[in-house]
């Protein structure tokens, strides 16, 4: 018998990006695991009820501890760590299938195809974007906090080469406006807590990570959508810096 595969999944409000995903997963999971935070308000837990996954829901503390539980729920032998905005495209699910009829290595880096505004986004630096995304179940466990988690594997790791992982992050621009806040005081906070501190040169982060990601990595390759991105990206880290020196001056002792 060929190994089995659980999919495991975190959401809070994921209502629009969910049926998509579990869509892409059908033929490929035979099992599917979703941990949904408590303080979700719309329709995804009944979307993933009605899909047959097991969903587990538990108070938000941070992306690994939700990612863990996820895992910590898994029976099958090996598990594919997907987002609800993320896809599996039909290579990607051909190539699953024949790595694990024979699996070389006790995890496997996954390539990505990150699409925004109607496009995919090959230059910029998203064109070679690849993450350790499916893995023995018994091999791995999740690490990190509040913001970016990551994978802790033991065994050795190889990588797929020609499916791909399709990565809707954002619907529009008022969905990336409407995550922006978050994402920005999430990234302030871990950047505080490890003992980083505001500096005025962070100011140039805007201007030059734009040029960078436009010019230098050729974003603007990708037309209007890349430019777009790059503006985005560079507003983005030039923000959870600003973000950070109002954290410096609210925390300080009186």
């Amino acid at each position: 018998m060929p190994p089995s595969l659980s999919a495991i999944l975190i959401a809070t409000d994921e209502e629009l990006d969910l049926p998509g995903c579990l869509e892409s997963l059908k033929g490929l999971a035979d099992e599917i695991v979703i941990v949904v935070s408590e303080e979700t308000r719309d329709r995804t837990e009944e979307i993933a009820r009605a899909a047959g996954a097991k969903v587990i829901r538990r108070p938000f503390v941070d992306y690994a501890s939700q990612r863990q539980a996820s895992l910590d729920a898994a029976t099958k032998d090996w598990c594919l760590w997907i987002d609800p905005d993320e896809r599996v495209t039909p290579g990607l699910k051909e190539e699953i299938v024949s790595v694990l009829s024979a699996p070389a290595a006790d995890a496997f880096d996954v390539p990505f195809e990150i699409r925004f505004l109607g496009r995919t986004l090959r230059w910029g630096g998203m064109g070679s974007e690849s993450h350790v995304r499916l893995f023995r179940c018994g091999k791995a466990r999740f690490v990190g906090g509040l913001l970016h988690e990551g994978l802790e594997v033991s065994g050795p790791t190889g990588a797929l080469r020609r499916g791909r992982m399709t990565h809707l992050p954002y619907r529009d621009l008022s969905d990336y406006l409407g995550k922006l806040d978050r994402y920005t005081s999430l990234a302030a906070r871990k950047r505080f807590d490890a003992g980083r501190r505001f500096r005025f040169w962070h100011h140039l982060i805007l201007p030059w990570e734009f040029f960078a990601r436009a010019v230098l990595k050729l974003g603007v390759l990708d037309g209007g959508p890349g430019l777009a991105w790059a503006g985005l990206a560079a507003f983005h880290s030039w923000l959870k810096y600003v973000k950070l020196g109002q954290l410096e001056k609210e925390e300080k002792p009186c």
